[in-house]
């Protein structure tokens, strides 16, 4: 199944959610799939999932049904306001050490058990653990208490209701969880008990881990051999820039969101910063040693290069053949409104239906060949 990622939409209250869904989403599904039911990929912030009354959510679970929708996944990584404020680190608050965290994703599983249809295994996708700086080996006790009560809260959803939902950890660049290593590594240090493990999953970020330079054949190969679920892939690309492009990374050096920065020295080695100023205060001194740098920086998907630096398509067009068929594919390209004005020649809607084209005809292809 194939969606796109509603954090895409501004907007923090339930009435904004369902404005959006009215106003962009139909729109999406009219554009390329309008004779079946399209699945949604709902971002709920905290606020709007406590404004969904018992009542609301029975008549949002009519409305996708007469507007031949419905909800696969939920993010719930980003708690607070995600638009038009500088979000950087405070995304990832409150983190897993904190019980705001276990309140807030409850309260959207019993929202999803609410939307999924019958037989439709759901996700939630949420925050990789911590932002890493400040994070001390102390905290995993309290990490894994509170997702144990998290994945006990889904399990009691599935032996009520009959509905599966994944909680799926998203590996970021400068999180507690960046690299695939570090999530195979996660899951056998948490040692989930029996029963309840199934439910714990990895959201596979393909921006996030095209960053950390990592090869999607070796990461995918290394994650089914440690026996770790896939609740979704985010469709998305990063930017990359190599030689002289390096220099206009700094367009895209905005406000509002956490620019990490990955480069490749010519021997091979990384070196990370948190934010695309670090970078640029930091590496003068050893610029030419770089030889390629990639940024989280979420740009359309269908753009192999942008004018002024490329982008990681090529991990996409990599990666989606290899994919199970059965893992759900979910654009994500949020920043839209943080792009430099001149990217933005689309509608909203109209990127997200050309994202969605790509990818689908991207599979179809890879098809073909096979």
């Amino acid at each position: 199944m194939l969606t796109y990622c509603t954090n895409i939409h501004p907007g923090e209250s339930w009435a904004d959610v369902r404005a959006n869904l009215e106003a962009h989403c139909v729109a999406v599904k009219a554009a390329v799939l309008p004779d079946a039911a399209f699945p949604i990929g709902l971002r709920l912030s905290n606020q709007a999932a406590c404004d969904v009354t018992p009542d609301e959510s029975r008549r949002f679970r009519d409305w996708c049904e007469a507007n031949d929708c419905f909800v696969l996944t939920v993010n719930g990584f980003p708690y607070g306001q995600f638009h038009g404020t500088a979000v950087k680190e405070k995304v990832y608050e409150p983190d897993w050490r904190d019980p705001a965290r276990v309140a807030y994703t409850t309260r959207i599983a019993d929202l999803l058990a609410m939307w999924l249809p019958a037989g439709v295994r759901g996700s939630i996708s949420t925050v990789p653990i911590a932002f890493r700086p400040g994070f001390a080996a102390t905290d995993w006790t309290s990490v894994r208490a509170h997702l144990v009560q998290v994945l006990e809260h889904l399990d009691a959803i599935r032996q009520r209701n009959g509905v599966e939902i994944i909680l799926a950890i998203e590996p970021e660049p400068r999180c507690v969880l960046e690299t695939t290593a570090e999530a195979v590594a996660f899951f056998e240090r948490m040692h989930f008990p029996q029963g309840i493990a199934d439910l714990a999953g990895l959201c596979f970020d393909c921006c996030h881990q095209a960053v950390a330079f990592e090869d999607p054949a070796t990461s995918l190969a290394a994650l089914r051999a440690a026996g770790v679920v896939i609740g979704k892939v985010q469709v998305s690309v990063s930017l990359r820039a190599v030689g002289e492009e390096i220099a206009n990374l700094a367009r895209f050096d905005e406000p509002t969101y956490l620019h990490q920065v990955v480069a490749r020295d010519h021997d091979g080695s990384l070196a990370r910063w948190i934010d695309l100023p670090d970078f640029f205060a930091e590496s003068a001194a050893r610029r030419s040693s770089i030889a390629e740098c990639r940024v989280h920086f979420h740009v359309p998907i269908f753009a192999d290069h942008l004018g002024h630096c490329g982008t990681t398509r090529f991990f996409l067009e990599d990666i989606l053949p290899q994919l199970d068929p059965t893992i759900p594919l979910e654009v994500e390209t949020y920043s839209w409104d943080a792009l430099p004005a001149e990217l933005r020649t689309e509608s909203v809607a109209e990127s997200v239906a050309r994202e969605l084209r790509w990818v689908q005809e991207t599979l179809d292809a890879s098809h073909r060949r096979s």
